[in-house]
């Protein structure tokens, strides 16, 4: 078990949550899903996550950051290597492996659903290589790119899985965990700011502080929400969908604490917590909302 700890295994919930919402929008359109296909998929996506999760430890004990982080149950690491030195090796070989099964799974809907798949692909694994050693250093990327792997690249890799097609169903749906899960990684920066300005990182939160980051969070919130309401106001997505608006509460109250307490960690937790809760539970919902409408035949 403690092998697995760099991999962060009670983070990696929140991809069978977002590959939810692509399967769910596949599964809508086209009626039908292979057991197989969905198990896969879901698989990539936490290979995927667990990969740049190790990726990540490795990188912050080798530079050092990882001793010098204000540690937080959703921030500055697991501590699983400044404990266990000698694991980094372990670690860094399974980022590697769990990125190679990651490719390999998806070679293999390539095959089976066309070559349309390696564009959430070959993007979505760019994001697993580049995020910590060069996203971080570029506040633009190292915003977006959570979002960009975790919304359009898991969310549209999934539909295309079991359904061999995009749509634009698929990419409502994507939109909401851009949105969060760029939240979700913003938030979580802020009682690292000063231990990763120390080893040359560039973020959002290095860049514009605590209060621009606050500012951010909100807007990237509403962005989300508002992507959920668009898309069944439009038709592009079923009614039901609007289930992701169940967390609605929750985010208030997670952006009224990033706003009020950004300079102060220990009163920010609660509202990290809340933070996690609407990453995950959103987009199942919305996944949620595709089947419930599917069984329903609407």
């Amino acid at each position: 078990m403690l092998r697995m700890g760099p991999m962060r295994p009670r983070f990696l919930l929140l991809t069978p949550a977002c590959v939810l919402a692509g399967l769910g929008a596949g599964i809508w359109r086209t009626g039908s899903a292979s057991l197989l296909d969905c198990a896969l998929a879901v698989a990539g996506g936490v290979m995927a996550h667990a990969s740049v999760n190790a990726l990540n430890e490795h990188h912050d004990f080798r530079t050092g950051l990882d001793l010098r982080t204000r540690r937080t149950p959703f921030s500055g690491g697991t501590g699983t290597l400044p404990a266990h030195p000698d694991l980094a090796s372990w670690t860094g070989w399974a980022g590697v492996g769990t990125a190679l099964l990651t490719a390999l799974i998806g070679a293999y809907f390539v095959w089976a659903r066309g070559p349309l798949m390696l564009l959430p692909g070959l993007v979505g694994l760019a994001v697993i290589v580049a995020y910590t050693p060069r996203m971080t250093r570029n506040p633009w990327l190292c915003l977006i790119a959570p979002g960009l792997g975790f919304g359009p690249c898991m969310v549209l890799g999934a539909e295309y899985a079991v359904s061999g097609s995009f749509s634009w169903a698929g990419f409502m749906a994507s939109l909401g965990p851009f949105f969060f899960v760029s939240d979700l990684l913003l938030l979580n920066q802020f009682p690292d700011r000063e231990a990763d300005r120390s080893i040359g990182r560039d973020h959002w939160i290095i860049r514009h502080g605590t209060k621009g980051g606050a500012a951010v969070y909100g807007l990237f919130l509403a962005g989300g929400y508002a992507s959920i309401v668009a898309g069944a106001a439009a038709g592009l997505t079923p009614v039901w969908t609007l289930l992701g608006l169940l967390t609605l509460p929750l985010a208030i109250l997670a952006g009224r604490s990033a706003w009020r307490f950004h300079d102060d960690i220990p009163r920010l937790l609660p509202g990290m917590t809340l933070n996690v809760l609407v990453s995950i539970l959103t987009p199942a919902l919305v996944g949620i909302g595709f089947l419930v409408s599917w069984r329903g035949g609407r």
